[in-house]
């Protein structure tokens, strides 16, 4: 009895430090591997979930994003402005994020990078490394009263 308790805690010890860092899941039940696209999609969930982050990419990808959301079938672009490289036991993910006018980039920052990590790292298992932020541009409130229709139609 003394030995299985003695190797009890070992094998314990190495399962958790295993799970918290792995993308492929080797064991004798099978294998679980996780495709970055898989990650890209968490990456820019756990982003658009901070408040301050009006939109992820840049001018010309959002634009392909507003035009694939109005073809049937193309799903949304939850991709657009996401970059990661995946390796078996670790991830980095690049952002391009629109901020919202106000809003102190720093701190902003701060909360998406760890949003990013804590998602990618719950979901996955992957450690994260680097989350990259490139803040492309400021969204102001007099945007978004440009893009909608005038209230006064000149043809009824």
């Amino acid at each position: 009895m003394a030995q299985s308790t003695a190797a009890k805690p070992d094998t314990a010890a190495a399962t958790t430090a295993d799970t918290a860092t792995r993308l492929a899941d080797a064991t004798e039940q099978g294998r679980t591997t996780i495709a970055s696209s898989v990650v890209q999609k968490v990456a820019g969930i756990a982003a658009r979930e901070i408040s301050g982050v009006h939109a992820l990419g840049g001018g010309v990808s959002r634009a392909f994003g507003a035009l694939r959301e109005r073809i049937p079938g193309a799903g949304t672009a939850n991709t657009a402005g996401v970059a990661v490289e995946v390796g078996e036991k670790q991830a980095a993910v690049d952002l391009d994020i629109v901020v919202e006018y106000g809003v102190a980039i720093v701190d902003l920052a701060r909360a998406v990078r760890r949003n990013v990590i804590g998602s990618v790292e719950r979901m996955t298992g992957l450690e994260v490394i680097e989350v990259n932020i490139a803040v492309n541009d400021i969204h102001l409130p007099e945007d978004d009263e440009e893009t909608a229709p005038a209230s006064g139609s000149r043809v009824e």
